[in-house]
């Protein structure tokens, strides 16, 4: 490998793949345990909207290269008197949990604020033993956003989210799923295994329940309709119930990418 070639590998930035209808997408940062710079926030709403648009990704799965999800914002771009990157921040958070397919973040090492903003806002959070989360913002005299807020609430409740939002102190994978920050632990070694398995079982169910039921489960009320008329154009209801008579695996075509039937087979 040239210098130059390294220098790239070793450039803040945001990777991705699609295999098998599953997007991973991870943040690279190694020099500063994969903190993200007002460049990748930048970035990865952009990245999001391109792989929204791909009608063969079903999962999106979110990491951090090597043994760190992230540890939070690049502490040189919070000198910005403006606020800019944390706006940033916020954008790319909104465009996250926006994303219309199931999202997974995988996380091992630390998770911690930027990166515990990034890992709520996914729909599921899976995590090897000896993870460790925080949200940090009292460290650095930071207010925290209300929307990142809000959605820290939602997670774990009020008592625990003002216990991490308080004292910004680290908690490990134990107390993170009892409090329901995180959903799996795996032990080291079992997570990209256990995460690339569940991703390829969402990848094989209908999109279009998913899409409805994120849609509910995030607070919408006002689209029952709409969902009911694309079940009844979609024929994925007729096409389940049959798989199943019939013994055999769905061929669903409603995609979230056309939001209608999708030009594979599913």
């Amino acid at each position: 490998m040239d210098l130059t070639e390294r220098a790239a590998r070793t450039e803040p930035r945001l990777e991705h793949t699609v295999v098998d209808g599953v997007a991973t997408v991870v943040i690279s940062n190694p020099a500063k345990r994969n903190a993200m710079t007002s460049g990748m926030w930048q970035a990865l709403p952009a990245l999001l909207e391109r792989l929204a648009a791909d009608p063969g990704v079903r999962v999106l799965v979110l990491t951090g290269a090597g043994d760190t999800f992230c540890a939070g914002a690049d502490i040189a771009s919070l000198q910005d008197p403006a606020g800019r990157p944390q706006a940033l921040a916020v954008r790319a958070e909104e465009a996250l949990a926006a994303f219309p397919r199931p999202t997974l973040a995988a996380v091992r090492g630390y998770c911690v604020g930027g990166g515990s903003q990034l890992a709520a806002a996914c729909d599921l959070r899976f995590a090897e033993e000896g993870a460790s989360f925080g949200v940090t913002p009292a460290k650095l005299g930071i207010v925290y956003p209300s929307s990142s807020t809000r959605r820290l609430v939602s997670l774990v409740g009020p008592a625990c989210a003002k216990y991490l939002l308080f004292s910004g102190e680290l908690i490990g994978t134990e107390r993170a799923l009892r409090t329901g920050l995180v959903d799996e632990v795996l032990p080291a070694g079992g997570l990209e295994e256990r995460v690339l398995s569940f991703a390829r079982v969402l990848a094989s169910r209908s999109q279009l329940t998913q899409a409805a039921a994120k849609e509910f489960a995030d607070g919408r009320e006002d689209r029952d309709g709409y969902w009911s008329r694309q079940a009844q154009a979609s024929g994925d209801t007729a096409e389940g119930v049959a798989a199943f008579l019939e013994r055999r695996q769905p061929r669903f075509t409603w995609s979230t990418a056309t939001d209608g039937p999708s030009p594979t087979t599913g």
